[in-house]
């Protein structure tokens, strides 16, 4: 080989070789910026202390606001249809964000989040959660936690490996017991208060006993109305919604196994579910949870918002809620998990309620580019 074909040889090689180097150096690079669903969650804590979990929920929340209704128990009997498909989407570990009372609890069970925020503009729905936080920490099973949320005594014959039917149909014929409430309701002001180290006031001990006692009075009969479920009501009752489907004949209610319940109960005894005083359309909460998972790594996976953007729209305010949910880090699985009340019923006779699945980049994207204009827009979605 001559000197200036070995020259050119060379070149070649070092063309090739420096072509592989970059061709490297631009796959590491993507790989450090797209992170595929569910590979990586960051640095999220495996647990909060007692002091950092009641500074998050001080410095996130924004001023107490108004619903029309207490909305203890969820009206939407079909909230468990979306879980097979949420569960080959969302893989465990990232962070969930929902609103309202314990449904939630059915969504973390399925989908095994490493933290949970629950947003919601009453501090009515924080003294739930911290009411629900409190009970479950007390009770090791959940005949126990039944026994504390109804204010019965616990029936004979009940264990772990009760079914669901079986411990409703057992408090469903055992009476209120004030004796029970009123130890509960002591034992919830001092495993917040001082076992925990909580700076609640006492307006705030007054509005979880507030919340206590309807369950107190209806027990596994309590309903959305915040009163027993009447024969025929639109509304279920608590048990109803334990005892219901996903519609492919599985049971995801958080009540239904120990495992379920054990899974839940262990992030709570982490500080793990952690409720905030916040509007969807306000200018603190949500951005505030959003900026704690992007300097831990982590991202937003789930976000149950109910049928909470058919008020934001009309308040005005759902432009500003996008705004949120963009500034929130994502992934390729974040999925926004809606409801939608009549209009999008197809089918006569069934329920009232139907669970639309909507992609989280898709809908920051689409709002981005001016395609979201009205309620019907995010309706008419599906991932």
């Amino acid at each position: 080989m001559t000197k200036t074909r070995a020259r050119r040889a060379g070149g070649a090689t070092s063309t090739a070789r420096l072509a592989r180097t970059v061709l490297a150096f631009v796959v590491t690079i993507a790989a450090a910026v797209w992170v595929p669903a569910g590979r990586a969650h960051g640095s999220l804590p495996a647990r909060l202390s007692d002091t950092d979990f009641w500074s998050m929920i001080e410095t996130m929340s924004e001023p107490d606001g108004r619903f029309s209704s207490d909305n203890l128990v969820s009206n939407e009997d079909t909230f468990q249809f979306v879980i097979p498909d949420l569960q080959k989407t969302v893989k465990p570990g990232g962070v969930y964000v929902g609103v309202g009372p314990d449904q939630n609890f059915t969504y973390i069970a399925a989908l095994k989040p490493g933290v949970v925020f629950i947003p919601d503009v009453r501090r009515g729905n924080l003294h739930m959660h911290l009411m629900y936080k409190a009970l479950m920490e007390e009770s090791a099973d959940r005949p126990a936690f039944l026994a504390r949320l109804f204010s019965r005594v616990r029936p004979d014959g009940l264990s772990e490996s009760s079914t669901a039917e079986q411990l409703f149909v057992a408090y469903a014929n055992a009476p209120a017991s004030r004796e029970v409430f009123d130890r509960t309701n002591r034992e919830i002001a001092e495993r917040l208060r001082k076992t925990r180290g909580f700076g609640l006031t006492d307006a705030d001990l007054l509005g979880i006993q507030y919340i206590l006692s309807f369950f107190y009075q209806a027990g596994p009969f309590l309903s959305y109305t915040s009163g027993p479920a009447r024969p025929g009501s639109r509304y279920p009752a608590f048990a109803d919604l334990q005892l219901a489907q996903d519609g492919t004949g599985a049971s995801r209610a958080y009540l239904s196994t120990e495992e379920h319940y054990r899974t839940v109960r262990a992030m709570q005894q982490k500080n793990l579910i952690v409720p905030v005083v916040g509007n969807f359309g306000g200018a603190k909460a949500l951005r505030s949870i959003g900026a704690w998972v992007r300097d831990r790594g982590a991202h937003v996976t789930t976000f149950y918002t109910s049928n909470v953007e058919q008020y934001l729209f009309q308040d005005g305010l759902w432009d500003v809620f996008a705004g949120n949910i963009a500034s929130m880090p994502l992934d390729t699985s974040s999925t926004l998990i809606r409801s939608c009340f009549d209009r999008c019923v197809t089918t006569p006779g069934s329920s009232r309620v139907v669970m639309l699945l909507d992609s989280m980049q898709a809908l920051v994207s689409d709002h981005q580019a001016g395609l979201i204009r009205s309620y019907w827009d995010v309706l008419s979605r599906k991932r």
